[in-house]
């Protein structure tokens, strides 16, 4: 069985100014890119701020999905990246805008369903977005001056992508149906039932350390290249482990 390959997904998290998210929908077009999804937009969304910035591409934020969480916006997604420039001791594979369209392009004649994480004008992503993706991608700028707009990091990873073949408008392919990466809502519901057996048997201690703790086992997870078939093993060794455990603590 075969089906059509899907176009990577650029999803902007709390982006500030409704001109930037119009600039960002402009440059995808560019490049034939056009699914656009929004997570807590700072100013609302729809935003006429945005349509007087998207110059033409208004297409692009008329589809565009508006969530109120990156997993959300992530939940059908098997694939994600996350944009930043900053060293966050985040031990995720980091691809340079060349070398990460190269993978994405290999990934999608996979069948992965890919998204791109920007974060906002303000700070970039945070920790808790960053641990939800797989790898990095890092722009390579000054040094010295390294803050970079928004829908800047939004065209030069479209440029990269549409030299790979990867838009709307490259020839269209399709792809064999081998069993690809779990989503991400799959992996979030692992990490919570994960988090919750632990939790229960006393882990997170002490207790002022539990969100790094939280937050390294969150990026662990997050890298592991996992099939939905990984998933339901993981579960069935958690829930086994969890019922042995039980059982031996009621024991006499």
């Amino acid at each position: 069985m075969c089906k059509k390959k899907i176009d990577p997904v650029f999803i902007l998290v709390k982006p500030q100014m409704g001109e930037n998210i119009g600039a960002s929908a402009r440059a995808m077009l560019n490049f034939g890119f056009k699914n656009m999804r929004l997570v807590s937009p700072r100013d609302g969304w729809p935003n006429p701020r945005a349509d007087a910035l998207a110059s033409g591409a208004g297409r692009v934020l008329l589809n565009a999905s508006c969530h109120q969480t990156t997993i959300d916006a992530c939940s059908d997604l098997t694939y994600i990246f996350a944009t930043t420039a900053r060293n966050r001791d985040l031990t995720k594979k980091i691809r340079s805008p060349r070398k990460a369209a190269r993978f994405i392009k290999k990934l999608l004649d996979k069948g992965e369903r890919v998204g791109i994480l920007f974060g906002s004008e303000r700070a970039g992503l945070e920790n808790s977005d960053i641990v939800k993706a797989r790898s990095i991608i890092s722009i390579p700028v000054n040094i010295s001056f390294s803050s970079i707009n928004l829908s800047q990091s939004v065209i030069v990873l479209a440029y990269e992508l549409f030299l790979r073949g990867v838009s709307s408008h490259a020839k269209s392919t399709t792809i064999s149906s081998k069993e690809n990466f779990a989503s991400i809502i799959e992996i979030e519901t692992l990490q919570r039932s994960l988090e919750s057996q632990l939790d229960a048997s006393g882990y997170f201690w002490p207790e002022e350390k539990k969100n790094s703790l939280v937050e390294n086992l969150r990026n662990l997870i997050g890298r592991l290249p996992l099939t939905s078939s990984d998933i339901r093993t993981l579960h069935g060794m958690f829930k086994t482990l969890h019922t042995k455990s039980k059982k031996l603590n009621q024991d006499p």
